[in-house]
């Protein structure tokens, strides 16, 4: 099979994933703000209903940093946040912080675990590589303990971005840092599904170096909201 067939099956494959978990660690230069890194995990399921567990145990973006990292759980249409820094500002007095997702607008430490959940969101992160017009197989490579095909090429983010849901878009272009093409190599299993996907790339002095590993589709994962005694709302007037 042609390299770019696998990698639209893989997409495909990976929008049916109903749970995984991944790693990652994504460090980023950003011209203005900086050099930063974001080390952590997510677990995700799609079903019953959508949910997200994701702990950084590092988040340091430049001006953007999460000092003692960060945690957040998605259920439905609420995420419950747990960042020190964010509690020190808004002077919360329980440990988590209960947003609605229409509200997220409002406060920068919440876009920016917000935008962490979706770069390390396999559905997303696949369906950037399909727009690779040079994708080719550079032979086969144990992962983990399971033999994968390695395949390498680029795609350029305009173009790629695109493949996202319109909701998606702006923030992926954000996340990939305005980069203009990006190198990526994924590494595939034998049913068709990654098992590492790495991208880099560079653009007028900010560069993008991210690596994730994917683990246990379709097993059983807990996501469990926080006990109600330990959540409080964000107060008003005080997100940003």
């Amino acid at each position: 099979m042609a390299a770019s067939e696998v990698l639209s099956q893989a997409a495909q494959k990976t929008a049916e994933v109903s749970s995984y978990t991944v790693d990652a660690v994504v460090t980023m230069t950003h011209p203005q703000e900086g050099s930063g890194k974001v080390q952590g995990r997510m677990l995700y399921q799609s079903k019953p209903q959508l949910a997200v567990d994701l702990t950084l145990d590092s988040a340091d973006m430049g001006s953007q940093s999460l000092p003692g990292g960060a945690r957040a759980v998605l259920q439905g249409d609420t995420v419950y946040i747990k960042v020190e820094a964010l509690n020190n500002l808004v002077g919360a007095t329980k440990p988590w912080i209960k947003v609605p997702l229409g509200e997220m607008g409002d406060s920068n430490q919440v876009n920016q675990v917000l935008t962490q959940i979706q770069q390390f969101d396999l559905g997303n992160m696949t369906k950037l590589v399909t727009a690779s017009q040079d994708v080719q197989s550079v032979g086969n490579e144990s992962v983990n303990g399971e033999d994968t095909t390695h395949y390498s090429g680029t795609f350029p983010v305009d173009v790629a971005v695109q493949q996202l849901p319109a909701d998606k878009q702006e923030q992926a272009k954000e996340g990939l840092a305005e980069l203009k093409d990006v190198k990526f190599d994924i590494w595939v299993a034998a049913d068709g599904l990654p098992r590492k996907l790495a991208l880099n790339g560079s653009k007028e002095g900010g560069t993008l170096d991210a690596t994730l590993f994917f683990k246990g589709f379709n097993e059983p994962v807990a996501i469990e909201a926080p006990p109600a005694d330990q959540v409080g709302e964000l107060p008003k007037g005080k997100t940003n």
